[in-house]
């Protein structure tokens, strides 16, 4: 006979020992790895299928491919992100940190999926339908055809499926479902599999559209294990700031449209609004200009948006200066600090700088460089920019501004918001856009300096 042997096996990614580690020492994940039981000496094989006509290979050539039929959600900024709505048979996982709105959001395209006329099922596994209803009635999401369950039990969420006969699915959440046919707490590693691949399933099978709620770690990636991305079609991340009421929806999978396309949202006291034109949201309502700040055009995706810089310059009596920095990056600030001070002359060693953007974006990408130095410089020499003036540009270690990204599309949107003067890589120095954009600036004081 066989020798039974008990091993260990990652869950993750399938490493196995003799041994139980709390390290795999395959892809060094904690927790994963489980005890697996296993025939040995066996030599195990498997029988060929026949295959019929109607599944044999083809050439490529001679296959015919059928379109994909979007249905939209009644929610236009989060039919842009998937590519135009929601795919029959489809699963998508939306992720996001606690309390950003996840719940909310899906709630909200599942009222409109009813008041459309499709029946939808809504199954949470966190509250309880009292809890849902109360959350509905604050939101106007109250429909006869939207149907609650609160359950954590895998066979009994396809009881319901059966049923219901829903034609839009939502689980709220994927990671608090448990299946009896595996061992563990719901949420463990390989609970996630089991129910994950037990609902794609069930929606594959009736061409039923699956919403998926999933819990993140602390350092902001998917609770469970990673086959989860795999399985799922589109993996949708919901980003906001609890100290701002503004949201962003965007997709780091999709299997039926773009990835690169970014939805905006405002949390309110109703619940969520979409935000077709957030292009009055990253500004001051100011009417009177003020010296130290600056418009940049920033990419968020597709999307062009503008985005204002302030900046705040105090003479400093301690030996070290403060750096402070909101919605940009420290290091990066850091960096134009020093090529302000060496190649325009501007002495900030000596000054505590602060530097923010408005309305809680967060600008990562280099093209705001121009932006974040004139508005420096401005402070600096308390010279106000008019609101027509916007900048874009990336400032290398030499004062070079170099061109950005979709430059083409920053160009257009600045001029329909109506910035008439755009300082760009077109100045090819620091210096050369420093006097750009200082000769529309209005003086606020008398002590200003000569660039």
């Amino acid at each position: 006979m066989a020798r039974a042997t008990t091993n260990f096996r990652c869950t993750e990614c399938g490493w196995t020992t003799l041994k139980w580690a709390g390290r795999c020492g395959e892809c060094q994940a904690w927790g994963t790895v489980a005890e697996a039981s296993e025939q040995t000496g066996v030599m195990r094989s498997l029988k060929p299928v026949v295959v019929g006509d109607e599944r044999a290979a083809r050439p490529i050539t001679e296959t015919t491919a059928a379109a994909v039929e979007h249905r939209p959600s009644g929610i236009r900024e989060f039919d842009r992100v998937l590519g135009g709505g929601i795919v029959p048979g489809a699963t998508i996982l939306l992720s996001g940190e606690p309390g950003v709105g996840k719940s909310t959001l899906l709630l909200e395209v599942a009222s409109r999926a009813a008041a459309g006329g499709q029946r939808v099922l809504y199954v949470s596994a966190e509250e309880s339908v009292n809890q849902v209803r109360l959350r509905a009635q604050r939101t106007g999401a109250m429909h006869e055809e939207l149907y609650l369950a609160a359950e954590t039990d895998l066979a009994t969420i396809i009881g319901q499926i059966d049923q219901v006969h829903p034609q839009l699915l939502v689980v709220d959440s994927v990671q608090t479902v448990s299946s009896s046919l595996n061992d563990g707490l719901a949420g463990q590693p390989g609970q996630v599999r089991e129910v994950a691949a037990t609902l794609i399933r069930v929606a594959k099978d009736r061409d039923l559209p699956l919403l998926l709620v999933g819990h993140v770690t602390k350092d902001g990636s998917i609770a469970g294990p990673r086959v989860l991305e795999h399985l799922v079609d589109v993996v949708c991340q919901f980003e906001g700031d609890r100290q701002t009421a503004l949201r962003f929806i965007r997709t780091h999978k999709n299997r039926f449209g773009p990835t690169d396309e970014v939805g905006c949202f405002e949390m309110a006291g109703d619940g969520i609004i979409e935000v077709p034109d957030p292009s009055g949201l990253f500004m001051s309502r100011g009417s009177a200009p003020v010296s130290g700040t600056c418009v940049t055009i920033a990419v968020e995706g597709r999307r062009a948006l503008p985005v204002e810089v302030q900046a705040l310059i105090v003479k400093s009596s301690a030996p070290q200066p403060r750096r402070v920095t909101n919605g940009v990056d420290s290091s990066r600030v850091a960096m134009l600090l020093a090529v302000l001070e060496r190649r325009a002359g501007l002495q900030l060693s000596t000054h505590d700088v602060y530097v923010s953007t408005v309305g809680g974006m967060r600008l990562t990408e280099p093209g705001a460089d121009l932006a974040i130095a004139l508005a420096i410089a401005s402070a600096y020499s308390d010279r106000s920019f008019p609101g027509t003036l916007a900048a874009v540009g990336e400032i290398s270690l030499a004062g070079e501004i170099r061109p950005v990204t979709q430059a083409k599309q920053r160009a257009s949107e600045a001029q329909r918001l109506g910035f008439t003067t755009l300082v760009d890589s077109s100045s090819a120095h620091l210096r050369d856009a420093m006097r750009t954009a200082f000769a529309t600036a209005e003086v606020v004081q008398a002590d200003v300096p000569q660039f």
